[in-house]
């Protein structure tokens, strides 16, 4: 998009959208359900279980960190001691039995993804345990498309040689942003020479793929400094870069409270800057890929997004060939066979649960029948940027919602298909919000509806 064309966007149309994303954010949990939750996720589990041939990935969640960032929206655990990180993978090694007690052990992966918190705030011998745990209840092959998330001010030398000798191809690196005054106001402090280093010594080792992660909408961010991180991200040169949007929630998030409100950039300086990334990725040899990521051109997604095979699940972007994902550890979201679900976020909610014997599930949801068609569509909308009319088929309400942003320039219209347009890619993540209202999405969180 030009920037004659994004300034051509009204501020009227930025603060509607800007709302109905920010309400989707968050939503609480059903009362009751848990039990029928998991009953129907362990139905799925053993059907599944009967198809060895179809791909799985696998979500760890590991929840720890050494400190608080301010502006963080996961369920984390905030310790100094090793010994609950050994409690945690005990009770998880449990999880694991009774996930495989129900699917099969040995099951071939073709996904792992160990996000947080902060994975590798454990130590090499905890790491090492917890590769073993898997590689005994799943089959980690060197297909398996193996990621980690790490905080670069937690990382060595030592520590990134142990992950690729543990079998991980790709690491992803949480900076957020490298302007001092951002950093101070978020509590998430890392050197513009130490994200440099880690990644140079990545790739020197030799990750497959190195990913930032940056956000946009941070206190005391402005155009010129926001510029000032896309330009040393350039530099640094990752193969791919996540970009996403702040949600500030203090009443569900009360760490949030410490974050001055009045030093956030409203929603049309949000999408300033937003669109200067845009522009310096795309001018830099990246393509846009959906609503969050950029990849370096020649990348497997940016190929999948041409190929119009590119999908989207709660750990961002793939062209794996899972749709099926289990999902392990505290607050982990998981997918099997349409039915949703979200394990207890609560340690010891979690802990109990299994130690009784039961999957650990705090809600779930099994997709309808117009719930599979929605969320077909969705699809296309986040990975394709269209959406096929059949999709819509007995969608009316749907069907109408997205007709009705072709008023204000963010859809197309045609014979067969609804386009999203240049301007409505930026509102891209609001278009999907309001067309699903069964799963409503933003920043890895679904909505919660009752399990039917």
């Amino acid at each position: 998009m030009t920037a004659a064309l994004f300034a051509d966007i009204p501020r009227e149309l930025i603060e509607r959208f800007d709302q109905a994303t920010s309400d989707a954010v968050g939503l609480p949990p059903p009362a009751g359900g848990q039990r029928q939750a998991a009953a129907h996720y362990a139905a799925s589990l053993r059907a599944l279980g009967g198809r060895p041939e179809e791909p799985v990935a696998l979500y760890v969640h590991l929840p720890f960190c050494p400190v608080r960032c301010l502006y963080c929206a996961c369920h984390t655990t905030v310790t100094h001691d090793g010994t609950k990180i050994d409690r945690y993978l005990d009770t998880l090694e449990r999880e694991l039995d009774l996930v495989t007690e129900r699917l099969g052990r040995g099951r071939a992966l073709a996904q792992l993804h160990l996000g947080g918190g902060t994975p590798n705030y454990l130590t090499d011998c905890q790491l090492i345990r917890l590769m073993e745990m898997l590689a005994h209840h799943f089959r980690i092959g060197t297909d398996t498309a193996t990621n980690i998330e790490c905080n670069p001010r937690r990382t060595s030398a030592g520590q990134l040689d142990l992950l690729k000798g543990l079998g991980f191809k790709g690491v992803s690196f949480g900076i957020q942003d490298l302007d001092a005054r951002v950093q101070h106001a978020i509590g998430r402090v890392n050197s513009v020479s130490l994200v440099r280093d880690v990644c140079a010594t990545a790739r020197d080792i030799g990750f497959d793929c190195i990913n930032l992660d940056l956000i946009y909408g941070l206190p005391n961010q402005t155009p010129q400094g926001f510029a000032s991180t896309l330009d040393r991200v350039i530099e640094i040169s990752p193969d791919r870069v996540r970009l996403f949007s702040y949600a500030h929630h203090p009443t569900t998030r009360p760490h949030q409270y410490a974050i001055d409100a009045a030093s956030l950039p409203g929603p049309a300086e949000k999408l300033a800057l937003l669109h200067g990334a845009v522009h310096t990725f795309t001018e830099s040899g990246y393509s846009w890929i959906g609503v969050d990521s950029f990849v370096r051109n020649g990348d497997e997604l940016a190929d999948a997004q041409a190929a119009g095979t590119l999908r989207h699940t709660c750990i961002g972007y793939t062209c794996g060939p899972a749709r099926h994902l289990l999902a392990c550890g505290t607050s982990s979201l998981g997918e099997v066979d349409g039915v949703y679900v979200q394990n207890e976020p609560n340690a010891d909610a979690w802990r109990k649960a299994i130690e009784a014997g039961r999957l650990p599930i705090l809600w779930g949801h099994r997709l309808s029948d117009d719930d599979q068609r929605r969320h077909q569509a969705i699809q296309h909308l986040l990975c394709n940027l269209e959406v096929p009319l059949n999709l819509l088929a007995g969608l009316a309400a749907d069907y109408e919602r997205l007709v009705r942003c072709a008023e204000h320039g963010l859809v197309e219209v045609g014979t067969d298909r609804i386009k999203v347009t240049p301007r409505g890619r930026y509102f891209l993540r609001g278009l999907c919000t309001q067309t699903e209202p069964s799963l409503g999405w933003s920043n890895n969180h679904w909505g919660v509806p009752q399990l039917r």
